[in-house]
């Protein structure tokens, strides 16, 4: 398998966030502010400040720019609160002046929401520096000291002490994780970064912008972050948090010039970094060791659950698309969790051909083919040897007729029936029977029992039997697979059912 390249970022670029945020700048330092004799480094955070923002799923949803307003005041003279206020009035004037939405004000930052038609919103967060007081607290725990003197001090409207002058503020190290990132991407990115000034005949290499240099550790999250986004896209409040992607993928990575390189050895290793201290799961924050990003673990060990189960589909995924060269067999494999159309506009540098081909498939099947493409359908557990045939008959029955054979075209099933469905092969027994039944629609949804993933049923004198009722309005799909000898040897391919 050979990743190409992938457009996450959408017409919203770097560029634009760096105007937006350094406007925001310039506004606090005017002779008229409440900050005008205050030294100000704003800087961005986050997926943008990493280069690993992803678009929206939902095209209407806007992207998050995460903006820090470090102010060099003193603890002595300024509470939390009061730090707080003072950015909110500067901000409530600023969307006056460009006639903008009023900012919103949350437990930490502010939010400021630009039009509809710029896409996105800026959270502003203010802050002090601390990294003195940083290191001496860390010194007194004999903890590393590594990127402690880029340490601040934030606001958070639910900390004890937020209405009073002390020193104990909340404390975060937005710039000494980003500084981390980057060495564990360091020889990766100054490769490009050279590459690119001498392609276009830059006579230094600082002429090129850092935001425009994207390293195979970059790409691989970006995906990774968007297979987690659509695997989740049903019941996203349990996915897996970017910063944990992030943080584990960085680790892993091990300087790989190839986004395909880079991919497999995160997937491979990146559980590998995630520590056990007694009963605790840990996931250290490499600028402050003494955060621990998975902390939510332990109240909600589900959530623990949710990101080893997003990484063994993420691996199977891959590894299946990285055992076929055919390039539209590898849209078909990926597009559940990456989108097809994503995948199709990727590939066109590659092979049109198997892009016609996929566009073709898509537009004949219209809305069934978001069935196939279901991001709950589970990737084939097994490595594909195909040995022989399997195929799918169905009946109907309900009460007080008699069963009638339901064909594979779409005609709709009542609500209340009872399906067989009969699996015929080719095969000689031994062998194991897996069936995957994926369910779609509100109903199903709501219900919480979307399926997808694969049942082991019983094999009784050569007869593949599975009943199932129709209850859910909607389409949905049923299959089956014959293992032998731990390989798929045959699958029957989806059976579509159609239920009114």
């Amino acid at each position: 398998m050979q990743v190409g390249s992938f457009s996450f970022a959408g017409r919203y670029s770097y560029a634009s966030a760096d105007r937006s945020y350094r406007s925001i700048c310039d506004w606090l330092e005017r002779p008229a502010s409440r900050f005008a004799q205050v030294d100000l480094n704003v800087y961005t955070q986050g997926s943008f400040r990493l280069g690993t923002v992803i678009r929206p799923l939902n095209g209407e949803e806007h992207y998050d720019l995460d903006v820090v307003c470090e102010f060099g005041v003193s603890k002595t003279s300024s509470t939390q609160k009061q730090l707080f206020d003072d950015l909110g009035h500067e901000l409530k004037l600023y969307a006056a002046r460009y006639s903008m939405e009023e900012p919103s004000g949350w437990d930490r930052c502010w939010t400021l929401n630009y039009a509809d038609s710029a896409q996105f919103h800026m959270d502003l967060l203010p802050s002090v520096p601390d990294g003195h007081r940083q290191r001496t607290l860390r010194e007194a725990r004999m903890l590393p000291l590594e990127f402690v003197d880029k340490s601040i001090s934030i606001t958070d409207s639910n900390h004890p002490c937020y209405r009073h002058y002390t020193d104990d503020w909340p404390s975060s190290n937005p710039n000494g994780y980003a500084d981390w990132f980057m060495t564990r991407m360091a020889v990766a990115f100054n490769e490009r970064r050279r590459a690119m000034a001498l392609y276009e005949a830059k006579a230094d290499v600082a002429d090129i912008p850092a935001f425009r240099v994207k390293t195979p550790l970059q790409s691989a999250i970006q995906i990774l972050k968007r297979h987690r986004d659509l695997c989740f896209s049903e019941q996203p409040g349990g996915r897996p948090s970017s910063i944990i992607i992030s943080t584990l993928a960085a680790h892993a990575y091990k300087q790989e010039a190839t986004i395909t390189g880079a991919l497999f050895s995160i997937l491979a290793s990146m559980d590998q970094h995630i520590e056990v201290r007694g009963q605790t799961y840990w996931i250290a924050n490499p600028s402050d060791p003494r955060e621990n990003f998975a902390d939510a673990w332990e109240s909600e060990p589900e959530r623990k659950l949710a990101f080893d189960d997003w990484l063994d589909t993420a691996r199977k995924d891959f590894e299946r698309a990285g055992e076929t060269t055919d390039l539209a067999q590898m849209i078909d494999l990926l597009s559940p969790r990456l989108g097809r159309e994503l995948l199709e506009k990727a590939a066109t540098q590659f092979s049109p051909g198997a892009v016609a081909k996929s566009v073709t498939t898509r537009r004949l099947l219209g809305a069934i083919q978001r069935v196939f493409d279901a991001p709950h359908r589970k990737p084939v557990a097994w490595p594909t040897v195909p040995q022989g045939d399997v195929s799918l008959s169905c009946t109907m029955s309900k009460a007080g007729f008699r069963p009638t054979a339901v064909g594979d075209n779409g005609a709709a099933v009542p609500t209340g029936s009872s399906l067989r469905f009969e699996a015929t092969s080719n095969l000689s027994w031994p062998y194991k029977v897996f069936w995957q039944v994926v369910n779609t629609g509100p109903a199903a949804l709501k219900a919480n029992d979307l399926r997808g993933g694969f049942v082991e049923g019983t094999v009784s004198a050569g007869n593949l039997v599975r009943t199932e009722q129709a209850v859910y309005r909607g389409s949905h799909t049923i299959e089956c697979f014959i293992v032998k000898d731990g390989y798929c040897a045959a699958r029957s391919g989806p059976f579509v059912v159609n239920i009114g």
